[in-house]
This record gives structure tokens, C-alpha cells and sequence, in this order.
């Protein structure tokens, strides 16, 4: 935990950024009836019926400081998705010469996904561009991806959307609005804060 916290306080740095990434389920889901439109004083309503239609993966990489993000939809998310998207990472800050990564410790974000998708000097070449930084175990509110994911479900995700085409669409206008806006992180939540508020995660030690 805290040396995600040190990281977190690392200046804005073009040729060392820090980079949050992280990546959600999403269910895809159609109406079985017409959905009958708002009018003046009555929301938009929807039956309750729906039809499920398979599910869809949303990974995301944010660099706080910057203010920019990238997001990319999949079918799936094994460890061939996940080193694809690192090499889009890599090549979107192809002028950086170390990425501080930021994120989950789940089986498929580890070096070995880059060598079972790519031959081996590519897959060298790409570990060499990136500094793995891990959320402890139930720590992953640390991951200030987890920020992004929650703006990108409640501005565009939190709705029945019944093919990942359709999300592709939605998800990339979300991400050039965002970035337009030049929407930031301001995190407030350090070391010191941890060892006061978060005390009892701290070994005891005996005098």
C-alpha cells in the first residue's frame, strides 16, 4: 500500500509517467419491449424483462496527472487481451523511457502474458518499457483506474446496451469527451493518512 502511495507522489513527468490501469466485466443486455420515452415530468421507462446477449471486458488506462485515459472493449480478457493493451499503452507513450504501472495483482497482468503473445525479443522489449507496481490483496481501491471505471459506468456504461459494437462506439465518444475535458485526479489519500486511519493493518510490535 504504501509504495502505491509513493508512487501516487511522483510529479507530472512526460518521460516517466504513471499510468493506472484496470479492466471490468461488462454484461450485454437487450430490451424484449420497446422502451416507451420520456416525456414532461416522467423519465424514460423500461420493462423489467431483458434479454441477456453474452458479456463484453472494458480495460482502462489512466494517467491522473495528465488527465488523459484510453480505453479499449474486448470479448475477452485473458492474457493475450491484456499484453495487447499494454503494447497499445507502450506505443501511446512511445517517447517515455520508463511506464509506472498501477494496478491489480490478477494472474493475467504478469510478465509471463507478454511472452505467451509475443516472440521473445518483442516481449523483452515491451517488459523493459514498464514498471509493474501491484495493489495489495483487497487493496484495489488503491488503483485510481478503479475512479475512472466508476465515471465511465455512471456517464455510459449504467444502461442496457445489447452488442459490444454498440459499446465500442459509446465507450470510445465517452473517452474523447473525458479527455477533452482534460478531467484530472485529485487525490487526496497518503502514507501518513494510512498509518493513522488504517492503523490496524500494521503489524504490533513488542517492546
Amino acid at each position: 500500500m504504501e509504495k502505491v502511495l509513493e508512487v501516487y507522489k511522483r510529479p507530472i513527468d512526460p518521460k516517466n509517467p504513471v499510468v493506472c490501469m484496470d479492466e471490468s466485466p461488462k454484461q450485454l443486455i437487450a430490451e424484449t419491449r420497446i422502451p416507451i420515452p420520456a416525456s414532461p415530468g416522467q423519465p424514460e421507462k423500461h420493462d423489467y424483462e431483458y434479454k441477456r446477449c453474452g458479456m463484453c471486458n472494458v480495460f482502462i488506462a489512466s494517467e491522473p496527472l495528465a488527465g488523459n485515459r484510453m480505453v479499449k472493449v474486448t470479448e475477452r480478457k485473458t492474457k493475450q487481451d491484456w499484453a495487447i493493451f499494454m503494447e497499445e499503452i507502450a506505443r501511446k507513450y512511445e517517447l517515455a523511457e520508463k511506464i509506472t504501472i498501477v494496478m491489480d495483482n490478477l494472474n493475467t497482468h504478469e510478465i509471463g502474458s507478454f511472452y505467451e503473445t509475443f516472440e521473445p525479443e518483442k516481449a523483452k522489449a515491451l517488459c523493459d518499457r514498464f514498471e509493474f507496481v501491484y495493489t495489495p490483496k483487497h487493496g484495489s481501491w488503491l488503483n485510481m483506474a478503479e475512479i475512472e471505471l466508476n465515471v465511465l459506468t455512471g456517464q455510459c456504461l449504467d444502461r442496457r446496451m445489447d452488442n459490444i459494437e454498440f459499446v465500442k462506439k459509446e465507450v470510445l465518444a465517452w473517452e474523447k469527451n473525458r479527455n477533452n475535458k482534460n478531467a484530472k485526479v485529485n487525490w487526496q489519500f497518503t502514507t501518513e493518512n494510512a498509518r493513522i486511519k488504517l492503523s490496524r493493518l500494521y503489524p504490533t510490535l513488542e517492546s
